[in-house]
């Protein structure tokens, strides 16, 4: 074990960015007793890392543009609960970008992953 908390240490320090969490959830309003949805804060200001890797082959999207896929993940904690389809806000490099995970997080004794989207809407 004490391999694992000095591993998770390691790369726990190469971490440069913070990111919050956001969910959507039914709130009722007390004063109007309806439900609408709301976005929550699930995680605020976590130490995180965004890792960007491109395809090195080209895809053509239409009959003019072609297009290099990028792969984003995230690494960050692994006791932290990140469900699909939350909205990860991350500040890294001086830059804040909107993001969803887009699957279920590949969790490690060490971290864990989550590939992530950019953000265009709750759907």
């Amino acid at each position: 074990m004490k391999a694992f908390k000095f591993a998770r240490k390691k790369i726990e320090s190469l971490y440069t960015g913070l990111c919050s969490v956001y969910a959507l959830d039914t709130v009722r309003d007390p004063d109007t007793k309806q439900s609408k949805q709301s976005e929550i804060l699930l995680l605020e200001n976590q130490p995180c890392r965004i890792s960007f890797e491109s395809n090195s082959a080209t895809v053509k999207s239409n009959d003019t543009v072609y297009e290099k896929p990028q792969s984003i993940k995230l690494f960050i904690a692994p006791d932290l609960v990140i469900t699909p389809g939350s909205k990860i806000v991350v500040t890294q490099n001086g830059k804040t970008e909107t993001y969803k995970s887009s699957g279920v997080p590949r969790i490690y004794v060490t971290h864990q992953e989550i590939v992530l989207e950019l953000f265009v809407r709750w759907a």
